[in-house]
């Protein structure tokens, strides 16, 4: 039988929908965290001296290039932790970019699951199969390449079903008016793994060895399964830990909802609606500079600025940090202007977008030229990855506006087609810095994320849309309108004051 006193003290003292999105997103910095600790952890994981004397040819092109910003030669060595493994920048590039193997093909079926059945503990298995295959990513690297590579291609099986499962918790959480807010907090959740993740990796892997990263940062990651299991339902309905004015004040402002129905995918209405192709382009186009900066940050840290491993995770990591910081902002700030009816959800959309893109597009340009100013290279880096948070409560946050009922499965589509870029920036970059690591191969991928950019301003600029469309309340790929709830005076009044009660909270 339910304890209405331990229910009643979590939902006075804590909001619930807050709990889920705290929750949600230390369960995407968990996610990103273990994602990106092998883009730190690899560099002492490499061989990097082995592989110079392998390769001369490379190795005295880059020195005599005027472009390299050189250390002086007594020092040159010492900025490199070298580990166990022979891995050129092929198999380097290929161990990066197989967790999206996994990542993409996991998608849709797990949109779709998270939709039908649990949202909840697909996330929950999300979670929990990256934390078992970083645990087993260093007895799986020393038995063989190919282990390893399994590791992560599991790991991101359960990193693909992240977005799609988060999307449909907040679909069935976050009230219309704070659903910038609510998703923000989430997502970036990323940002704040990402920052975590580089900070602890760099220290961990110079002091501790690169086997420790993987141990420890799987191992404290079980805990966040424990209270994700006993806190988190799936809906406000399910929901034990919640005050039941707090439950009144979801559901109300949620309004009628299919999802209980299963309704199926209207494929033909949603592949042919501007808006939901806006948002396809965008996300593809977005992410490529995304993982750019995510995965291959540290890897120019280290061979265009020379940084050693301790110094690179740090200046790799106060981007990540300035980026969570500027998205609370924003969203919040965006929330309260839609709130005073200054812009719409359209516009809002849409300037946090043009943030996340024409800003980092611009810090490319300058430092495909810049030389070897290190400081202003850190400072470029950092206003790039910072402005790249819009995202968030930009176009991220888009699939709930246009379609609640299907979030799930269009966050599916558009991240399987943003995962592509996932899996070609690092063989990308990895072959260009294998033939020449100088800046004259960057300037080739600072360029392409430009003109990807480019793309997306234009085409989300023309099409993006904060309306909820007409193909979200389908019946056997009909359209139908569904008419809002009748309500008499009281349940008026009664509704209006639950919403004032909640409104600023936490």
């Amino acid at each position: 039988m339910e304890n209405p006193t331990r229910r009643n003290i979590c939902g006075k003292w804590i909001s619930a929908r807050y709990l889920l999105a705290t929750l949600g997103s230390l369960g995407m910095a968990i996610v990103y965290g273990l994602k990106v600790n092998l883009s730190v952890a690899i560099v002492s994981m490499v061989n990097h001296t082995a592989l110079r004397l392998s390769n001369p040819i490379n190795e005295a092109s880059s020195l005599t290039n005027d472009d390299s910003c050189l250390e002086p030669a007594s020092n040159s060595s010492s900025s490199f932790e070298d580990g166990p493994f022979t891995w050129p920048g092929t198999m380097q590039g290929a161990m990066l970019s197989s967790y999206f193997w996994g990542y993409i093909i996991a998608q849709i079926p797990g949109g779709r699951i998270a939709e039908l059945f649990s949202a909840k503990w697909t996330m929950f298995f999300a979670v929990a199969v990256n934390v078992a295959g970083t645990i087993l990513t260093p007895p799986s690297a020393r038995i063989h390449f190919g282990a390893a590579l399994a590791m992560r291609i599991a790991e991101g099986i359960g990193g693909g079903v992240t977005f799609p499962a988060m999307h449909v918790m907040l679909a069935r959480w976050a009230p219309p008016k704070e659903r910038s807010v609510m998703s923000n907090l989430v997502y970036a959740g990323t940002a704040l793994g990402t920052v975590v993740s580089m900070l602890s990796t760099g220290v961990i892997a110079a002091s501790l060895g690169w086997e420790s990263v993987f141990y420890i940062m799987g191992g404290f990651s079980c805990v966040w399964l424990v209270l994700w299991g006993i806190l988190i339902a799936d809906s406000p309905e399910e929901q034990t830990f919640i005050d039941d004015d707090e439950r009144e004040y979801i559901i109300k402002s949620l309004g009628p909802s299919e999802r209980k129905q299963k309704l199926p995918v209207p494929w033909k209405s949603v592949l042919t609606s501007p808006a939901f192709v806006a948002i396809f382009i965008a996300h593809t186009c977005n992410n490529w500079g995304w993982y750019m900066v995510l995965i291959e940050l540290p890897i120019y840290m280290k061979s265009v600025l020379k940084f050693k491993i301790t110094e690179n995770a740090v200046l790799t990591a106060i981007p990540f940090l300035s980026m969570w910081i500027f998205s609370m902002i924003l969203s919040r700030t965006l929330d309260v202007l839609r709130g005073k009816g200054v812009i719409d959800t359209t516009r809002a959309r849409k300037i946090a977008t043009l943030i996340a893109s024409v800003v980092p597009a611009f810090c490319f340009l300058l430092l495909s030229y810049i030389g070897c100013q290190k400081i202003v290279a850190v400072v470029l880096m950092t206003l790039a990855v910072t402005a790249v948070g819009g995202m968030f409560c930009g176009f991220l946050s888009n699939h709930i506006d246009i379609a609640p009922n299907y979030a799930g499965t269009l966050m599916a589509l558009t991240n399987t087609a943003a995962t592509i870029p996932g899996i070609i920036v690092p063989i990308f970059v990895g072959k260009l810095i294998q033939t020449d690591p100088s800046i004259n191969s960057w300037r080739i991928i600072f360029w392409t994320t430009i003109i990807l950019y480019t793309i997306e301003i234009i085409v989300y600029g023309l099409f993006g849309s904060g309306e909820q469309q007409p193909w979200n309340n389908t019946y056997s790929h009909e359209a139908v309108e569904v008419q809002p709830l009748k309500q008499s005076p009281t349940e008026s009044q009664n509704y209006e004051s639950t919403e004032k009660a909640f409104k600023d909270s936490p």
